[in-house]
This record gives structure tokens, C-alpha cells and sequence, in this order.
């Protein structure tokens, strides 16, 4: 006789969230309707939002009609700047340049680059586009960056790819491929800079037993528009860790997304976000437990000032009912340092297993704490050191994760500007009081 482990989680079934499998009727309106959630005891299937699971991906541009703002995926995102990456345009050239220029590191044991036409694999069987800004990069990029890391290599430097925007407005789509073999070791940085209306798709096969740490830094100018989705599948037994950086830009929008090839695997999702006057930095991350016995972690931070500031995280965890055994969490942390400033921070779990280790996710949104501030006054440290030193170690234990020195320190020197803007922002708003 086939005996189940005791569920781990207080108030659930093996069936995960859908408690009332008593009632066939149910479950089969259920299983007609994917949108459909069962609630408490009703005889009723109640339709609720869909899963994140659920949502469309296509390589059909077709399927993703112009979004108007009242879709779920669209609720928070500003329409109007984010327009042009909307359209189904190629990438501009003028006098031979594309819009926005790459280069990858040289001479790197290990390392290959070359190129992969659509349909050409493995580009297009990890990543999927899931909304129009990446079925519109898919279709008009034709051939894509490979960048291919040989299994066993135990790469000393990192892969940096940069890619430098050429001219406000000017449109670029791009297509990167990252692919990481067995037992493999690397860092791969994408560095973005100058200015252009980007739309970017990364993919990246992390291989069995491979440690992977992929760093992406939006440090662009201040008129760039850039929209990208990153998916990422993870092998057995392999690391695979995510770092997200957006200082700049007028509009920045990115989906990271993380699924397992098999058991065994940690998938880590970090990102670090600072928002001025008038900009808006997005992200949403997705991480998918479709195999048993993996741990995932995210945890993004952020700071905002000035008028119109304003940042947004979306973050979905689904753990599968064959997912048993998952261990995963996820945070987000906001520091609002002016008036004017708005955060906005969505975490999303679905359990459709309660044979799990754990899972849990929570979210902060506050102002400057004037206490942090005082104990470092009442120690004889000037009030702008103190903030410098308050937001710095707020924001600190993301950067740590890039695990590039030269990046950490260039990144930190950033920071600092910013602060710099936020104590003129906060002198100016005191000389008018």
C-alpha cells in the first residue's frame, strides 16, 4: 500500500491551495477553466485573475495586441514612454551603425561568440516571449548573440558584454544567448550605456553542476527607453544567480524568469533599483518550480526621490504540485528618501503542493528612518555622511552580489551621486519651507 509524507505546510492538503477536491464538480470546472480557483467551501468556481503561469507566450506578434493599461501585466507600467518599444520596427542603422552598439570581452579561455539565426538552437527553447516588447525583439533579430562558456571552464574574468545606445530615440532589438556548459564557472556581465529604445531578450542554460552569476547594469543616459525579458532554465545540482542594476534611464522594464531542468538546483534572483525625478524602473521576476527538490531566493532593493520617482516589483513564485520538497522566499524592500516618490511592490505565491521545506515572501515600503540618522549625529558624524552611510548599507548587501570588484566599487561611486541629488533635492525643498 502506497503511504504520503505529512504535509509541511499548516492548512493544506497534498493538492496545495485547491482544498475542496471532495466536490468533483468543482474540480472539473477547475480543470475546464484554468482561471478558475476554488474558494473555501463554495459549490461554485470563482474566476480570478490567471496564474502567472498561465499568461500568454508566443512567438507570434499577433498574439500580443497593442496593451491598453487595464491588463494585469500592464496595470503599472507608463504606456505612453514605453509606446515605441511597442512597435513591430527593426533595428535602426544610419551609415552602417545599429542603434545601439555591442562588444564582448576577447581572448577568454573557454569562451566562444558567434551567431544564431531564428530557429537556429538552442536560441528559442528557454525563452518564450511573454509580452510585446519581447515577441518584437524575437521577430526582428536575425541573428542573435551566442555567447557559449565550454563545460568544465573555470573562467578567472568575467564575459562583459556592453552595449552602447547610439542616440535618444533611435530604435534597437537584440537577442542574446548565454549558454553554460556542465560543471562550468563564470560571471557574465551585460552593460548598458548611452541611449536608444531597446527591446532585449536574454536566454541562459545553466548546465549540470555549473555556477553561473549573470549581472545586468542599466546605467543608461537619462532619455533611454529600454524594455527586456531574461529566462534562465537550470540544470541538476547547478547555481545559477541573477543581479539586477538600474540607475538609468527614463523608462526601464525587465522580466527575470527561472525555471529547473531538474532537482538539485539553486536559482538566486537579486536586484538593486534607484529612481529619480521622473523615471520609472520596473522589474518583474518569475521563478517556476516545476521539478522537485530545488531552492530559490529573491530579494530586491530600492531607493527613490525627487517628484514623479517612481519604481515598481512584481515578484511570482509558482511551486507545481510535482515540485515537492521546494525550499523558496522572496522580498522587496523600498526606501522612499523624499515627497513625491511612489513605490509600488507585488509579491505573488502559488502553491499547488503542500509537500514542501518552505516558502514565504514579504515586501517593505518606508521612509528615511531619522533614528538611523541620529545614532550616527550623536557619534560626531556630519548629517550628509549619515544618510550616505544609512542608504549605503540599506543598498550594500545587493551590490555584494555582483562579484565583480571593479563593478561593486563603480556601482557604489553611483550610489554616491545619487545621495549627492537627494541632499540638493532636500536642501531645496528646506530653503522653501
Amino acid at each position: 500500500m502506497t503511504t504520503h509524507a505529512k504535509p509541511m505546510i499548516d492548512g493544506m492538503t497534498e493538492e496545495g491551495e485547491k482544498l475542496n477536491s471532495a466536490n468533483v464538480d468543482i474540480e472539473h470546472a477547475a480543470k475546464d477553466n484554468p482561471a478558475a480557483r476554488l474558494i473555501g467551501n463554495s459549490k461554485e468556481a470563482v474566476k480570478l485573475m490567471n496564474s502567472r503561469a498561465e499568461r500568454v507566450q508566443s512567438f507570434d506578434v499577433a498574439d500580443f495586441p497593442l496593451p491598453k493599461g487595464r491588463e494585469e501585466e500592464w496595470r503599472f507600467s507608463p504606456l505612453k514612454k514605453l509606446a515605441p518599444l511597442f512597435e513591430d520596427a527593426a533595428t535602426d542603422v544610419q551609415d552602417g551603425q545599429e542603434a545601439v552598439d555591442y562588444s564582448v570581452s576577447e581572448n577568454i579561455d573557454g569562451v566562444s561568440v558567434s551567431t544564431l539565426a531564428i530557429g537556429e538552437a538552442p536560441r528559442g527553447t528557454v525563452l518564450v516571449p511573454a509580452d510585446r516588447p519581447a515577441v518584437v525583439a524575437s521577430k526582428n533579430v536575425e541573428n542573435a548573440l551566442h555567447v557559449k562558456i565550454a563545460a568544465d571552464a573555470e573562467l578567472t574574468e568575467p564575459v562583459i558584454i556592453t552595449a552602447t545606445g547610439q542616440g535618444a530615440g533611435r530604435r534597437g532589438n537584440a537577442h542574446h544567448v548565454i549558454e553554460v556548459g556542465n560543471h562550468a564557472s563564470a560571471v557574465v556581465v551585460l552593460d548598458h550605456r548611452g541611449s536608444a529604445n531597446l527591446t532585449e531578450n536574454v536566454e541562459i542554460i545553466v548546465g549540470d553542476g555549473a555556477n553561473v552569476r549573470v549581472v545586468t547594469l542599466q546605467q543608461w543616459d537619462d532619455t533611454a527607453r529600454h524594455a527586456g525579458q531574461t529566462d534562465a532554465i537550470v540544470g541538476r545540482d547547478a547555481t545559477y544567480r541573477h543581479v539586477a542594476v538600474s540607475l538609468g534611464g527614463e523608462v526601464v522594464r525587465l522580466n527575470s524568469n527561472v525555471r529547473f531542468a531538474a532537482e538539485g538546483a539553486e536559482a538566486e534572483l537579486f536586484g538593486l533599483y534607484f529612481a529619480d525625478a521622473h523615471q520609472h524602473l520596473e522589474h518583474r521576476s518569475f521563478v517556476d518550480h516545476n521539478a522537485p527538490r530545488n531552492t530559490s531566493n529573491v530579494l530586491y532593493k530600492g531607493a527613490l526621490q525627487g517628484a514623479g520617482a517612481r519604481t515598481v516589483w512584481v515578484g511570482d513564485v509558482l511551486i507545481q504540485k510535482q515540485a515537492e520538497g521546494t525550499s523558496s522566499y522572496e522580498a522587496n524592500r523600498n526606501l522612499v528618501l523624499t515627497d513625491g516618490a511612489r513605490a509600488d511592490s507585488v509579491p505573488n505565491l502559488e502553491i499547488e503542493t503542500g509537500l514542501i521545506e518552505g516558502a514565504g515572501h514579504a515586501s517593505t515600503t518606508g521612509r528615511f528612518d531619522d533614528e538611523h540618522l541620529f545614532y550616527f549625529m550623536a557619534r560626531g558624524i556630519d548629517e550628509k555622511t549619515a544618510r550616505l552611510l544609512v542608504v549605503r548599507g540599506f543598498l550594500n548587501e545587493i551590490v555584494q552580489q555582483i562579484g565583480v570588484a571593479s563593478i561593486e566599487e563603480e556601482i557604489i561611486a553611483s550610489l554616491d551621486k545619487e545621495l549627492e541629488a537627494t541632499d540638493a533635492v532636500a536642501a531645496t525643498a528646506a530653503a522653501k519651507a
